[in-house]
C-alpha cells in the first residue's frame, strides 16, 4: 500500500513556530475569506502562486476556521500566522472553536480510501467519498483536507486542542524557469 498522509497532532512541532512569521487576525465572517485568503497570500512571491493553488489551499484552511471552528460567530477571531519565501510556504490557522474532534476518524477514513484506491475496489470505493461528521452540512466532503495532506508536503500538523493546524508547502529549487530539483 502506498503512503497514507495522516493528520497529527503534535503542538511542539516546529511547524508552529511563529518566529519571522507575519500575522493577521480576522473576524468569523463567511462572507470574507476571499478578502482575507488575498491579504494573506499577497505577500507570496509570483514564483509559488501556482495558478492559484496556493491561493485555495490557504482559503480552505481559513474557511474550516470561520465555519467548522468559530462556527461564523462573529466575535470569534481566526488568527493567521505565514511565511512564504521562492521554496516554502508556511501557515498556521488558530480558530476559538472546540478543535477537530473527529480527527482520528478522519485518519481512519482516509486509510481505508487510500487503501481502496491502491487496491482499485471502486466498488468499495464509493463508501469513502465524502467524510461526514454529525456537524457536517449537505456541502461538507473532507475533500478539502484530503487535498491538503497532499499540497501541504511538509506536513499538517494539529495543535493539542486541534482548533490550530500548521502546514508547509516545499518547492523545487527552480533556475531561469526550470525545475532543477531533479538535477
Amino acid at each position: 500500500m502506498s503512503e497514507v498522509k495522516l493528520l497529527v497532532v503534535d503542538e511542539n512541532s516546529k511547524l508552529f513556530d511563529t518566529t519571522g512569521m507575519f500575522y493577521k487576525e480576522f473576524d468569523s465572517d463567511f462572507r470574507q475569506i476571499r478578502y482575507y485568503t488575498l491579504l494573506v497570500v499577497q505577500k507570496a512571491p509570483a514564483e509559488i502562486k501556482e495558478i492559484n493553488l496556493l491561493e485555495q489551499q490557504i482559503s480552505e484552511i481559513i474557511k474550516n476556521a470561520v465555519k467548522h471552528g468559530n462556527k461564523c460567530d462573529p466575535k470569534k477571531k481566526v488568527k493567521v500566522w505565514y511565511y512564504f519565501s521562492v521554496d516554502k510556504a508556511h501557515l498556521i490557522v488558530q480558530d476559538e472553536g472546540e478543535g477537530f474532534k473527529d480527527l482520528e476518524k478522519w485518519n481512519d477514513f482516509n486509510k481505508k480510501r487510500i487503501n481502496c484506491f491502491v487496491k482499485q475496489n471502486f466498488d468499495e470505493m464509493d463508501k469513502f467519498v465524502s467524510f461526514k461528521t454529525n456537524q457536517s452540512d449537505d456541502h461538507d466532503s473532507g475533500n478539502a483536507m484530503f487535498a491538503a495532506v497532499e499540497y501541504w508536503n511538509g506536513g499538517v500538523v494539529f495543535n493539542k486542542k486541534k482548533n490550530g493546524i500548521a502546514v508547509l508547502k516545499t518547492f523545487p529549487k527552480k533556475k531561469h524557469g526550470l525545475d532543477m530539483s531533479s538535477l
